[in-house]
């Protein structure tokens, strides 16, 4: 195709139909999706980092997770409720390892078991099923887990979400996408006809663009000029993985019932599908947004939630959470005191280094913690601003709603 002029006024060898910026497993699904509902289309993925997973997509637990914990008609209930299905389809045709191992929600105390009461109503409400275990049914399914009783989620499994990555990766350029990495977005502008995307002295145009970006979300969303009333805040969570000779400790992932004031779901015990158990996470603020290693900080970063008042607002209504959070963080041995209110043989020589996970978690200027998926759109953009668990497991019913958006 003859070169043709942007809306920069600079020169561009082709307008392309689609753009996604954001190499994660949205901006990828949602890729593959755009190619098998109009083949033959042109797209082109532009992701920053040298490899695709990088951030949220490569640090996550790796569960596929059934929903029970979401608010009935909630968009994260039903993405799912039907992505979990969606993905292990996936892994199935393409021989991606997943081990459907289930989980259990574990009640410790008396108050614990009436919450998980309501959490079995929760999950009837979202069709999920699960199946009530006294304390004696899941000391014999978990012989090394105590508790009062537990839900039994059997639905639940495991899988390498980056392997799921280089699968739709494999799906797009097979079909004729373009994924270009090592491209840091600089402007992008719209226009009545196109979208015009730079990144160091390179353009590209297309006709439509969805922003994936996860924990740069809302800065790219404010460099595209959309007005937004939230800020991402970076929560770190902080893992354990348990030493090799304790890999067997369980068969199932254990989760404690999670207290319904609190905005995070607890420390767990999360078997991996390398066969290793990991332990976490906790959740305290970060002092970057894409800084693993701990101590990480960045002024930038911390500036630009600091200065926004819907996050201290969020600190206050959340202060005793946070200290929790943050005692967990300083003490190993308080982190282990968590732990062993369920599996109480674990010691602390049992903890190895694991790198941590960061979640984008977008705030509002009140102050509220945004619990479902939240999209901006103009007439050629889709910005995904928060796109918070499960959205590894919904992924791909994710996309097929964004392209659906987009053919409308």
């Amino acid at each position: 195709m003859a070169a043709e002029t942007d809306c920069t006024g600079k020169k561009t060898d082709m307008i392309y139909d689609y753009g996604i910026v954001g190499g994660g497993i949205v901006g990828l699904a949602t890729a593959m999706r755009l190619l098998e509902a109009r083949p033959g289309c042109s797209l082109v993925l532009l992701e920053k980092e040298d490899r695709l997973a990088a951030h949220q997509t490569g640090h996550n637990s790796g569960v596929v997770h059934a929903g029970i914990y979401y608010a009935p008609g909630s968009l994260k209930a039903e993405l799912c409720r039907k992505g979990a299905q969606v993905m292990k389809d996936f892994c199935a045709a393409n021989d991606i390892a997943l081990d459907v191992c289930g989980k259990l929600v574990v009640a410790t105390d008396p108050v614990e078991l009436q919450r998980m009461e309501a959490l079995q109503e929760r999950a009837h409400a979202n069709s999920i099923p699960v199946q009530r275990l006294d304390g004696a049914a899941l000391h014999e399914r978990e012989p090394n887990i105590r508790g009062l009783g537990a839900l039994l989620v059997p639905s639940t499994g495991i899988v390498d979400y980056k392997a799921v990555c280089r699968a739709m990766a494999a799906d797009i350029t097979k079909a004729g996408g373009e994924i270009r990495l090592s491209t840091r977005i600089t402007a992008i502008r719209e226009s009545g006809a196109d979208v015009s995307i730079s990144s160091s002295g390179k353009n590209w145009t297309v006709r439509k663009l969805v922003v994936c970006a996860g924990l740069q979300s809302d800065r790219l969303a404010k460099l595209a000029g959309l007005k937004i009333d939230h800020r991402i805040v970076p929560f770190r969570g902080e893992y354990y993985r348990l030493r090799p000779e304790k890999s067997g400790i369980v068969r199932h992932l254990i989760y404690p019932v999670p207290d319904p004031d609190l905005p995070f779901l607890g420390i767990h015990l999360t078997r991996m599908i390398d066969g290793s158990v990991t332990v976490g996470p906790n959740a305290v603020i970060g002092m970057a947004r894409e800084g693993y290693p701990r101590l990480s900080t960045n002024l930038p970063d911390i500036l630009d939630y600091a200065l926004f008042p819907g996050f201290w607002k969020t600190v206050l209504a959340n202060r005793s959470s946070a200290l929790a959070e943050m005692r967990s963080s300083l003490s190993k041995q308080n982190y282990l005191q968590q732990c062993r209110k369920y599996c109480p043989s674990l010691e602390l020589d049992d903890f190895r280094a694991c790198e941590a996970g960061i979640r984008a978690q977008a705030v509002k200027r009140d102050g509220t913690l945004v619990h479902d998926f939240l999209f901006a759109e103009t007439d050629r953009m889709l910005h995904v601003c928060n796109a918070p668990s499960p959205a590894a497991t919904s992924s791909i019913p994710i996309a097929d709603m964004i392209v659906e958006k987009l053919l409308a």
